[in-house]
């Protein structure tokens, strides 16, 4: 049996980057050329704001420590006099003294268009790291405070992929609904950001970006942990400014060759590969309603279709099949959740008292903690809710996601290239997959931009850690092991459980000779591979 009722994993935010021509790597004679810019540091927070952000955030001192800064940087770094853009940064000073004192070390949260602000709201990595360096973030261009911005229709893209009847046979008459939604959503994205910023916001601009932020903190070189499209991020830094590297961490490394469309079939199978080690894990403990993997495909089949004809509500959202499947997919991303998530799913199958209970658990675990309303202003600028004629538009406010994946890549026009990969997802992903190639269409009409390169070693960087986790929904192992292969001083390390990353979630065997090669540049052993925890 296959579930069709609706598009697998709505919802889930997938986490891309880039690929295309040829960049020659800086060196120092580069940075003797860029006029170094003195940081403002302030309080991020004052007065009632610090008691509130305290309150909200839970640690009162990292609040209280937190400084914010700007830093105006070249619109088109190929014309450094012309139009800026300020880039927005936080940080935590180091805690040690003068003596313990490294540096700076950045960190990139991942997306394309996840905040470096909003990652730097809670405590990160260990009290030694935070002894030894000053805690450094930043919104990326067209993120959060660094010009941050909302396009495109996004919910009719969404309603497009819902009348497919059959995912995996898309009609004509289909194909003509996702095409019209797709081309829309680029073309308002061309109105209404215009088609010269987005041709700037590609991520070859986000690594000039992030020199001019190391050289603003008065590091002579990057210290950097880079998390899923971070590590795309660092990998290029690497590449392009190889002299100006001390340590890289690239945690959930992603794919840097291949069109989006492409990708999209790589990450549904690790979704897939992801569901699958849940399913073997709570049926072989008897904490989940599946009898096996085999079977598990017909008894979820059976409990999403139960769903969609009585959907129980939770904070007034029905929770239909679709909701629940793009829970399920959030908390494939956070294997400490799984335990929640069969508890949740036995007591919907059995109807058990506490079911009601269960389900709202769960929501917040993954809608709750991860969907806030999209259409808010989080520092950039705010979405409308609907437009003044009232027809319902939305504005996407994570369009920044789009802009930078179709600014990196080159993509394919053909339709029948996304179409044959929706339905070959479908037929192999049934609950994680379709609008994940659907979600690219847009792509196939983007502004012209300019592009990310290809095939880049990066020989002259220092050595490079790379962090992959077998389990990982969202950034399949294998593209770690590509990146670590791809990059000449790459040393991998694996965690062998599941779960989007690795690094900071105190698993000792990860997280301590990562601290070592950070702190004191001690690389980890060759073919390290770290039990799950």
């Amino acid at each position: 049996m296959r579930y069709t009722g609706v598009p697998a994993l709505a919802g889930v935010v997938t986490l891309l980057v880039a690929g295309c021509t040829a960049i020659t790597p800086a060196g120092p004679e580069d940075a003797e050329n860029v006029a170094v810019t003195t940081l403002d540091w302030m309080p991020c927070y004052e007065g009632d704001e610090a008691e509130e952000a305290a309150e909200e955030y839970g640690d009162g001192a990292w609040v209280t420590a937190l400084e914010c800064a700007t830093l105006a940087v070249p619109l088109d770094h190929d014309t450094p006099d012309g139009d800026t853009i300020d880039i927005a940064l936080a940080r935590v000073p180091a805690t040690g003294g003068p003596d313990e004192r490294i540096g700076s070390l950045v960190l990139n949260p991942g997306g394309p268009g996840e905040s470096g602000l909003e990652m730097l709201s809670h405590p990160q990595l260990s009290e030694e790291i935070g002894e030894a360096f000053d805690i450094v973030s930043f919104d990326p261009r067209g993120v959060g405070d660094s010009g941050g911005f909302a396009c495109g229709n996004w919910d009719a893209l969404a309603a497009a992929q819902y009348e497919v009847d059959d995912p995996a046979a898309v009609t004509d008459a289909d194909l003509d609904r996702l095409e019209r939604a797709a081309r829309d959503y680029a073309d308002d994205c061309a109105e209404t950001v215009g088609e010269e910023f987005l041709a700037e916001i590609g991520t070859v601009n986000v690594v000039r970006d992030l020199d001019l932020v190391r050289a603003a903190l008065g590091d002579e070189a990057l210290s950097y942990v880079g998390y899923s499209y971070g590590t795309y991020i660092g990998a290029l830094y690497a590449e392009m400014f190889p002299a100006n590297t001390r340590a890289l961490v690239l945690d959930g490394a992603v794919e840097t060759e291949r069109p989006n469309v492409e990708v999209a079939l790589d990450q549904a199978q690790a979704f897939q590969t992801s569901w699958e080690l849940f399913v073997t894990d709570c049926s072989g403990e008897g904490t989940c309603p599946f009898t096996g993997a085999e079977a598990a495909e017909d008894e979820m089949t059976d409990l999403l279709l139960r769903l969609d004809a009585d959907p129980p509500v939770v904070q007034d959202t029905p929770i239909d099949a679709g909701t629940m499947l793009g829970m399920v997919g959030q908390a494939l991303y956070d294997e400490t959740v799984w335990t929640d998530m069969a508890h949740t799913l036995t007591a919907l199958e059995e109807e058990t008292a506490d079911a009601d209970e269960l389900l709202a658990e769960f929501y917040d675990l993954t809608y709750g903690s991860s969907y806030e309303d999209d259409t808010a202003d989080e520092g950039g600028e705010a979405a409308r809710n609907e437009d003044e004629e009232g027809d319902g538009f939305h504005e996407d406010a994570d369009a920044a996601l789009t802009a930078i994946n179709c600014a990196d890549r080159v993509d394919p026009t053909d339709l029948d290239v996304y179409r044959d990969a929706a339905e070959r997802i479908a037929v192999d992903t049934p609950f994680f997959g379709p609008d994940l190639v659907w979600g690219q269409l847009p792509c196939a009409y983007w502004p012209d931009t300019e592009v990310a390169p290809t095939g880049f070693t990066a020989p002259d960087a220092p050595p490079i850690v790379v962090v992959g986790t077998i389990g990982d929904p969202a950034t399949p192992y294998a593209w770690a092991e590509e990146l670590a292969d791809q990059l000449d001083t790459a040393t991998l390390v694996t965690y062998e459980g599941a779960g989007h990353t690795a690094y900071g979630y105190g698993m000792p065997c990860v997280d301590d000779p990562i601290d070592a090669y950070l702190l004191r540049g001690e690389v980890p052993e060759p073919g390290l591979s770290c039990p799950a925890y």
